[in-house]
């Protein structure tokens, strides 16, 4: 990094996003220095980079940080993690809710640390299914349980806002390993589950 200090670093990567998004405002149309423009490039510049701020964070050492050796051996699940993303195609968001489950073997980790997973994967530039898979496999090569379950149920402003423009569609994605690749386990969690998916 050619900048001394990560301050440094930020001011500048908002001065150069700034500067793309006063061209995109020229490029359709629209004066960039008209009174209610004159702050929307950096308004923008700074929004782009706190929706994508999961490029700058490392979801594993997260999880590093709040294990704890721990005899409980039963399902622990954190339902209803809100979930904002962008979508990779369109740059639009896509937004839900995220269900995950774990079933401890030797550690847990602290429960906030599990959103705090969810928002690093979200907070890049994705498709349902691979953050689902990113969220999934995170959580399994790091904390090493004895079975992992994601299911993500989202909308999809690229579907509602254009091209099909279907405002009611839902997107649901799902993933297990482990103990949660039998069906019994599965259907212990889905059920637990089933009262928050439409």
């Amino acid at each position: 990094m050619p900048y001394r200090h990560l301050e440094e670093y930020n001011i500048e990567v908002t001065r150069e996003v700034t500067d793309h998004y006063e061209r995109i405002l020229r490029e359709i149309g629209e004066d960039p220095a008209r009174e209610g423009l004159l702050k929307t490039p950096e308004r923008a510049a700074k929004a782009m980079l706190f929706l994508t701020q999961g490029y700058r964070q490392d979801a594993v050492e997260i999880l590093k940080g709040a294990m704890f050796r721990e005899s409980y051996s039963e399902m622990v699940l954190i339902k209803d993690i809100e979930v904002y993303s962008l979508c990779e195609h369109h740059m639009l968001p896509f937004y839900g809710k995220a269900h995950v489950a774990y079933i401890p073997d030797g550690h847990i980790v602290g429960l906030s640390k599990i959103p705090r997973v969810v928002d690093v994967f979200a907070r890049r530039l994705q498709v349902q299914e691979r953050l689902t898979d990113d969220i999934l496999e995170c959580i399994n090569t790091t904390l090493k349980p004895r079975g992992v379950a994601v299911v993500i149920e989202a909308a999809h402003m690229c579907m509602m806002m254009r091209g099909v423009q279907k405002q009611n569609s839902v997107t649901t994605t799902s993933g297990f390993r482990g103990q949660f690749e039998k069906s019994e386990t599965r259907n212990e969690f889905l059920k637990l589950i089933s009262s928050e998916l439409h």
